[in-house]
């Protein structure tokens, strides 16, 4: 039997996850986490051998948490769900880690054979991701690469929240950092986009479809 955790913040996600554990044989519900660090504290108190997490999850986002897991646990493999667009956070994932990154518009088939994948020690990546990855590892030094990609972890963690029109305080905030870090972190990812204020760092996640 597989034992599973899963991370996300919407019951009703849960619940839908719960129903498609339920009707696999050998799947089994280990627990539930709406926050990250609710999720760390689960994953320590044992019994799981897969943790679904949502990219999206209150006070620690999913790949901070990410981060943290590998850190404690290197083998326990995290199957990595979003709802946000493949080449946004895909590639992101998998470097930190992940075993897998399954998008929430998956079916039922596609994530209980994600899950039984990783948990058997192998990586689930679909056609579209492996894509995003063979462009990753063979394109980083192209012309055509989007700036963003130089970023790292926390600063395009910044990134996203800055373009959508979340200011340096809130930020700081959210992230657990002081305004000051964030601050910096603002004039990096300035440097690195090439653009010189908010508007058009909005304007360029806009163009790249990120917000």
């Amino acid at each position: 039997m597989i034992c599973v955790l899963i991370c996300d913040d919407h019951q009703i996600v849960r619940q839908g996850i719960k129903q498609i554990l339920a009707d696999a044989s050998d799947l089994s519900l280990a627990g539930e986490a709406a926050s990250g660090p609710e999720a760390i504290a689960r994953v320590r108190a044992g019994g799981i051998d897969v943790v679904l997490m949502d990219i999206a999850m209150p006070q620690r986002d999913g790949l901070d948490v990410l981060k943290q897991l590998k850190a404690e646990f290197p083998k326990l493999p995290v199957l990595m769900l979003s709802t946000y667009p493949d080449r946004q956070y895909a590639v992101r994932s998998l470097k930190l880690g992940a075993a897998g990154y399954l998008n929430k518009s998956a079916d039922a088939e596609q994530m209980t054979e994600a899950i039984r994948r990783v948990a058997g020690g192998r990586l689930f990546i679909t056609p579209n991701v492996a894509e995003q990855l063979a462009g990753a590892v063979g394109g980083g030094t192209h012309d055509d690469t989007p700036l963003h990609e130089r970023l790292s972890h926390r600063e395009y963690q910044v990134f996203r929240l800055l373009a959508a029109g979340r200011s340096v305080g809130e930020i700081a905030e959210q992230l657990v950092l002081a305004a000051n870090t964030v601050s910096t972190y603002r004039a990096r990812i300035l440097e690195k986009t090439g653009v010189r204020n908010d508007v058009e760092l909005a304007l360029y996640a806009v163009r790249q479809d990120i917000v």
